[in-house]
Order: C-alpha cells, then sequence, then structure tokens
C-alpha cells in the first residue's frame, strides 16, 4: 500500500493473506524546495506589484525560479516512483494508490494546503511509477481513500496522539504508516476480486472503473498472480 505526502512516500507490502510483511518511508524533499523557489518568486512580485511584468530582469528571475522548481519537482517524482517500482519487483507486488482525485474538493479551504497543492506532484508520483511498473508487467490499482488513516488495520485498538501520530494496540506510529496498511488491505481486496478474471488492470482507466480488457503483452510476468500486495499513496 503507497502513501504519497508532502514530504515523504509510506509503503506497506503485505502477502496474499494479508500478513504484514515489510513498512518502509521514502522521503520526499523536492517538494520543500520547490516551495522555498515559489515563495521567493511571490515575494519578488509583490515588491513590484504593478510593475513587474514589465521589467525584464524581474521576468527573468522570476522565471528561472519556478523553471527550477518545477525542474526539482520532476526530477524527485522519477526518483521516487523508480524506488517504488524497485520494490514492488523485489516482492513482485500489486501498487495500490489511493485516487485522489477528488482532493481538491475537500481541502477545507485550508489556504496552506492550497498554496501546496498546486506543486504537489502525487499525480505525477502515479504516473511515472504506473508507466515504469508497466515495463515490467507489473500492475497498479486504485482504491477509495476514504478514512485509511483513521480505521485500525489489525484490528488493535487505535488512538490517535496528534494529527501525525496514533497508538496502535499500545504501538506509537505515524498515521502514515497506518493510511498504507490499509490502503494495502484495500487494495488485496480488490486483487481477490480479480482472481480467475482474464481482466487486466489498466493505468490508463478511469478511476471509477479501475479495470479494462487489452491485448496480450509479450511479458509473461504480466500474466502472473503477484503474491504480494504493494500499495503506494
Amino acid at each position: 500500500g503507497i502513501d504519497i505526502n508532502f514530504n515523504n512516500i509510506t509503503y506497506t507490502v503485505l502477502d496474499l493473506s494479508g500478513n504484514l510483511i515489510t513498512i518502509g518511508v521514502i522521503p520526499f524533499k523536492g517538494l520543500e524546495r520547490a516551495l522555498h523557489l515559489k515563495k521567493l518568486s511571490e515575494e519578488l512580485q509583490k515588491r513590484y506589484p504593478n510593475s513587474w511584468r514589465f521589467l525584464k530582469w524581474v521576468r527573468g528571475v522570476r522565471g528561472r525560479w519556478l523553471s527550477k522548481a518545477k525542474n526539482i519537482l520532476m526530477d524527485s517524482a522519477h526518483r521516487s516512483s523508480k524506488k517504488l517500482v524497485d520494490i514492488a519487483r523485489e516482492y513482485r507486488a500489486l501498487i495500490v494508490f489511493e485516487d485522489l482525485d477528488r482532493l481538491k474538493e475537500n481541502s477545507n479551504n485550508s489556504y496552506k494546503l492550497s498554496w501546496e497543492k498546486p506543486l504537489w506532484c502525487y499525480k505525477r508520483i502515479q504516473m511515472f511509477t504506473e508507466y515504469k511498473a508497466m515495463v515490467y508487467g507489473i500492475k497498479a490499482v486504485y482504491v477509495n481513500p476514504f478514512k485509511t488513516s483513521r480505521k485500525s488495520p489489525n484490528g488493535k485498538k487505535l488512538k490517535f496522539i496528534n494529527y501525525r501520530y496514533a497508538e496502535l494496540g499500545g504501538v506509537v506510529t505515524s498515521r502514515d504508516v497506518i493510511a498504507s496498511w490499509n490502503i494495502a488491505l484495500r487494495g488485496l481486496k480488490k486483487l481477490k476480486r480479480m482472481r480467475g478474471s482474464r481482466v487486466l488492470l489498466s493505468p490508463d482507466s478511469p478511476r471509477n472503473e479501475a479495470m479494462k480488457t487489452r491485448a496480450k503483452r509479450g511479458n509473461p510476468e504480466a500474466r502472473k498472480i503477484y503474491p504480494q500486495i504493494f500499495t503506494v499513496n
């Protein structure tokens, strides 16, 4: 299960019985650097609110900062997606993402969240991961993100400490871990419904369908049922 956040990507790997195999965190520092460059460009605009469009040097500096921010995000997304695919290959795992298409509608009008979101490249990470995984015949699915960080994944008592941490069965962990674990479980349920079917998952299929028929490819790995499940948020 994969949970993509502003500063990290948390993943959980389960077997077909739902037993926990491993949990890990991939740092994601690109967004913080990109947000800093965006803030600099906005502060420069505020210094020349009415004339910045007509000042060549201001446009040039602002453009360089924004271009650098974009390149940082692209590079970070490629690096992160490669790591995710490497993990999926290691465990021969199905990749499971949260369907976050409606994230903007659920931001509760938070200024900070709405300011960061345009630079949050979770869609790029998902797209790059799907593309790289498809080369190796690894499938990707999307699941409902509703309450993934608020539900106990193993039936033990879940007590929230703050917005970042929770106590699960007497063990303190992050809510990102809880979310990725639940995402993996939902992906496992979807995988079990797929077993015995000749329908292959497609990264290009609509989120509300998640499946469509595809022509067989030459890679025999693409026709295997993966014994592990890997989720991405």
